[in-house]
């Protein structure tokens, strides 16, 4: 992009697909179940109601095979289209799942509100010796044996609502550990001592328990349960914990919406490595696509492409001739165009979308470009 003016930029710019914090605040990103548990780098939901009007109707099947935080099995819901989502990442999958699933909201409730009321109860009952190093390394004892014993509650519940109640556990973890208020998304060792914070300006302690945020997401996960039940729709959704590589889709998909890894950006295992600890989850960090571990080098990002070309290949076999594929992706190493036809796409439009870098201290300019392709 370089030697382009501003103007001549932003002139190719989709201002449908381009929202500004006035035009879409945070609430509206993270509305209803969108806001279960925070997740970097995911697309904000606006972003595929346009899709789903744009190039879809109602009772179409929608295949997201980087399923990541749900957002494309949401909004397709919502939509009226069924959806299939494929992630390698165990807790990718608890977390959309949570997301999709119907409730009895009122027994949800009722159950959940037992679960924590429950884990009070144990709490004298829990030896935070018997936890891992990790978790002993970045918790305070206080917080962690309330972290452990709304774990043994959760233990009791049915399939469906302990589900939920890892969420609540895991998103209470994320907020407990002993890091900077400033520094959540990658914090990089342990605080326990009192420091400045740059988010409050002035001196903070770390976090010495885990009960104020059990109880806080306790009712924040059910109201936005709630609140998404007012309008999703009986279309189905399936989650698939697989390798989207070799997945073996249960139907046929009328296209794909999606939102691929980064090479070398981002270790979401890492992201969510106290979900990990706390539920025993499958770690497969080593099979993850573009891993942060494998770096940028040339053959990293060769293997990135090998294995994009692997993803959409096997999806594209298993869609018929013709079907939609939406890719979002910032395609700064211009490592698609190949990808898209070693995959047996056809690029049909490039739309470019400028991105309000929110998040944390991730500020500044960034641009991404939606890949409209059908299969040949």
């Amino acid at each position: 992009m370089s030697g382009r003016t501003q103007a001549a930029l932003y002139s190719e710019i989709d201002l449908d697909l381009s929202w500004s914090e006035k035009q879409l605040p945070q609430a509206e990103r993270t509305k209803h179940v969108h806001g279960l548990h925070p997740y970097l780098g995911k697309f904000v939901p606006q972003l595929v109601e346009v899709f789903l009007r744009r190039y879809f109707k109602p009772g179409d099947c929608i295949y997201d095979p980087f399923v990541g935080s749900g957002t494309t099995l949401v909004e397709a819901n919502a939509f009226g289209a069924s959806s299939l989502g494929c992630d390698i990442s165990a807790f990718n999958c608890l977390l959309t799942s949570v997301k999709t699933d119907a409730y009895s909201v009122g027994a949800l409730e009722m159950a959940l509100r037992v679960c924590y009321e429950e884990s009070i109860r144990l709490l004298d009952e829990v030896d935070d010796r018997s936890a891992t190093p990790w978790l002993r390394l970045w918790y305070a004892s206080g917080a962690l044996r309330e972290l452990l014993a709304y774990r043994t509650a959760a233990s009791h519940l049915d399939d469906s609502i302990r589900k939920v109640a890892h969420v609540i556990l895991s998103r209470s973890a994320r907020s407990a550990r002993q890091t900077t208020h400033f520094d959540l998304d990658f914090p990089r060792q342990p605080m326990t001592q009192a420091y400045y914070c740059h988010k409050h300006k002035r001196s903070c302690a770390p976090v010495g328990e885990a009960d104020k945020f059990l109880r806080r997401y306790t009712v924040d996960t059910a109201e936005r349960i709630r609140a998404f039940a007012s309008g999703r729709t009986t279309s189905q959704s399936l989650v698939l914990h697989q390798d989207s590589r070799t997945v073996r889709l249960p139907q046929t998909p009328t296209g794909i919406i999606t939102s691929p890894p980064y090479p070398g950006l981002i270790d979401y295992h890492e992201q969510h490595r106290y979900a990990y600890e706390l539920l025993g989850l499958e770690d497969r960090r080593l099979d993850e696509i573009g891993a942060a571990s494998s770096g940028t080098g040339r053959g990293a990002l060769a293997e990135y492409q090998s294995s994009m070309v692997d993803v959409f290949r096997n999806s594209c076999d298993q869609m018929t001739s013709g079907s939609r594929v939406v890719i979002v992706v910032n395609d700064s190493r211009d490592l698609y165009p190949e990808i898209l036809s070693e995959s047996g796409l056809v690029l049909q439009d490039v739309v470019t979308r400028h991105v309000n870098r929110r998040t944390g201290r991730r500020a500044g300019e960034f641009f991404e470009s939606v890949l409209v392709s059908r299969i040949a």
